[in-house]
């Protein structure tokens, strides 16, 4: 088994290849003059299984691009078995055609992904499960569920209900809610721009429980933040959140600071892109992510990895 790292989260990637029980395979990455990204691997992946490790995350296109060559550089360095690892699966918003003339460009991204020469897809919390059916070739889609469940349980917080900030989040919030044994309410929400949501109404009672918002992404907190207010005036006691993917700009930390939201809990899927301030708790899912590589390369089942304990 070789683990290759491109340069969106190396620190992430060097997490993983030790909980794995190794190291990361030496790969020169530069760029020419004009900006053209040039990949070396460094060290012989001949016959081995390759599990290359890139969040497809800010700035997308270049980590994306650098993906795609170092698959590219695999495959003709005659690896016997590329496996792509995007802890975060980027343009995963667009995922169908919702207007006239636009892309459908998450499945662009997966055409791009089996062009270069993946033979198998390991993600985590996509944002639509359609994305699987996206691939003609093996997908393993983990969850950060576990993480954050064990978490939540620690805090042990009662009268707990878990919260879907849009009716979208609603599958998600049902599911956590039966893990937490807690309640569940969803809110209702209309979208003015790409960076304002104004959230109109509440489904369920949160009159002096302690309310969760659970979400697969954020990047301005804008949907969160609405929400959590009207959380506040439905008569929340106290209100969190727990988001897999932080995608944060600095608009995003200052919006989530002056919310309702004590505490936004979420995974180092992604690095930050900014200070994220004093309510973001980053928990590691290098663990999670390193013992799905080991059974993959083991040809054994990830499916327990989904269990709660």
């Amino acid at each position: 088994m070789k683990i290759l790292s491109g340069t969106a989260h190396r620190d992430l990637a060097e997490r993983i290849a030790a909980k794995a029980g190794g190291k990361l395979c030496d790969v020169q990455i530069s760029r020419f003059p004009d900006g053209e990204i040039f990949i070396k691997i460094a060290e012989n992946v001949r016959g081995r299984d390759v599990f290359i490790i890139q969040p497809t995350s800010y700035p997308p296109n270049e980590n994306l691009m650098e993906l795609l060559i170092m698959i590219d550089a695999a495959k003709r360095a005659s690896a016997s078995r590329i496996t792509a690892v995007l802890p975060f699966y980027g343009y995963a918003r667009q995922d169908r055609k919702d207007q006239p003339r636009v892309p459908i460009t998450a499945k662009l991204v997966a055409n791009l992904l089996v062009a270069a020469g993946t033979n198998r897809l390991l993600t985590m919390d996509l944002h639509a499960q359609q994305i699987q059916g996206f691939f003609d070739i093996p997908v393993d889609h983990l969850y950060a569920a576990p993480v954050f469940v064990k978490y939540l349980r620690e805090q042990k917080l009662k009268d707990l209900v878990v919260v879907a900030p849009d009716t979208g989040g609603m599958k998600l919030a049902a599911a956590y809610a039966d893990m937490l044994e807690a309640g569940v309410a969803v809110v209702g929400k209309e979208r003015k721009s790409a960076e304002r949501v104004e959230a109109t109404h509440l489904v369920g009672d949160v009159s002096g429980c302690n309310a969760v918002l659970v979400d697969d992404m954020t990047s301005t907190a804008g949907t969160l933040t609405a929400a959590a207010k009207l959380l506040e005036q439905a008569g929340a006691a106290s209100i969190r959140a727990a988001v897999t993917h932080s995608l944060l700009n600095c608009k995003g930390v200052e919006r989530l600071n002056e919310s309702p939201i004590i505490e936004m809990v979420t995974t180092d899927s992604v690095p930050a892109r900014c200070d994220i301030g004093r309510k973001v708790k980053v928990l590691s899912v290098a663990e999670l992510l390193a013992e799905a590589i080991c059974r993959i390369h083991d040809n054994n089942s990830v499916t327990s990895l989904f269990r709660i304990t």
